[in-house]
């Protein structure tokens, strides 16, 4: 073989090889965030991934170019988030973004310097993360969901709406949400004032969602309450859902995905636009910003959303007092 031959050979492999050798390296410079939530690696990517791809991609940064995104999922096992926040440390990355309270208490305990971005935390300030909402004095801030707490009088009086003649309410929690019974108790004084008597039920594995049901079908309960929790119910939605409508509760979700997953209504901010604002956090922070000096925002918007086909399912009329305030109808 001539030697132009073996020099036009060679060329022709390295441009075959080489766009397939950039792409396997990362950026030596390139800035590293770490995710750490509770949820399943198989929750659909809409609801987290995309969101705070897209908020990165519109402040500037290249997911997978500009930035390195390191994702760690619990797999609905709060067990493994201590793990998986001490391998995000040890990956030396510059921010973690975290999802609800027991990812951002396992980011806190493994790390006291590296700036962490809650996406999604019901009260920060009641579960110790930040020192206030508008001074965080720490090296944590991000956003508060509000997903318990003051929102579950809401959801009570709603409910109670749907179903005129409601008297008992099964109210779904796992206890490590609700570490010092303050949503309990809140949940308590709401459900006094609309004269509904209000059980508990708790989950602290996934098997105790079937137990649960179990013993709600024999409470003679008339509705179901399900509180936030990204551990346990979240990642098992739909099972949730379905035990639901097998024992014709109606049923409040703490999140539209419930309700897009066949629940019955939902009132809450939007789990997508806190990912997706979480991005400027993140942006704030690798450009200079210290943690301490962000204000952690609050949702100032809440959506009603009722799927009609299950309403129709439970034989359930939706009064209209309640129809002509939903923001989205699911037929």
């Amino acid at each position: 073989m001539s030697l132009l031959k073996v020099v036009s050979l060679t060329a022709a492999i390295w441009l075959l090889v080489a766009p397939l050798a950039g792409a396997a390296q990362q950026p030596a410079n390139a800035p590293r965030v770490g995710v750490l939530t509770p949820q399943k690696s198989t929750e659909p990517p809409t609801l987290q991934r995309e969101p705070f791809e897209r908020g990165l991609r519109e402040l500037g940064w290249g997911p997978g170019s500009t930035i390195i995104i390191e994702y760690r999922y619990g797999e609905g096992r709060n067990e493994r988030l201590p793990e998986l926040a001490a391998e995000l440390v040890r990956l030396k990355v510059d921010v973690i973004v975290t999802r609800g309270p027991q990812a951002t208490r396992a980011a806190r305990q493994a790390t006291g310097t590296i700036p962490i971005v809650m996406s999604s935390t019901s009260d920060p300030v009641r579960d110790g993360f930040v020192a206030s909402l508008a001074r965080p004095g720490g090296n944590i801030t991000g956003l508060s969901s509000l997903a318990q707490g003051p929102l579950e009088g809401k959801r009570l009086e709603l409910l109670k709406e749907t179903v005129p003649r409601l008297a008992r309410v099964a109210d779904l929690l796992n206890p490590l949400m609700d570490r010092d019974g303050a949503i309990t108790r809140e949940i308590t004084t709401a459900a006094r004032f609309l004269g509904l008597e209000v059980q508990t039920f708790e989950v602290k594995t996934p098997q105790d969602i079937a137990k649960a049901f179990a013993a709600i079908g024999k409470a003679r309960v008339g509705a179901l309450l399900v509180r936030a929790d990204p551990s346990i119910l979240e990642p098992n939605l739909k099972q949730v859902v379905s035990l639901a409508l097998q024992h014709r509760l109606p049923a409040m979700y703490p999140w539209q995905m419930y309700v897009d997953a066949g629940g019955l209504m939902s009132y809450a901010t939007s789990i997508p636009a806190f990912h997706h604002r979480s991005a400027t956090y993140v942006d704030k922070i690798l450009k200079g910003a210290k943690p301490a000096d962000l204000p952690v925002e609050q949702p100032t918007r809440f959506e009603l959303v009722i799927n009609m086909k299950t309403a129709k399912a439970l034989g359930l009329t939706i009064p209209a007092s309640v129809l002509i305030r939903a923001d989205q109808v699911i037929q």
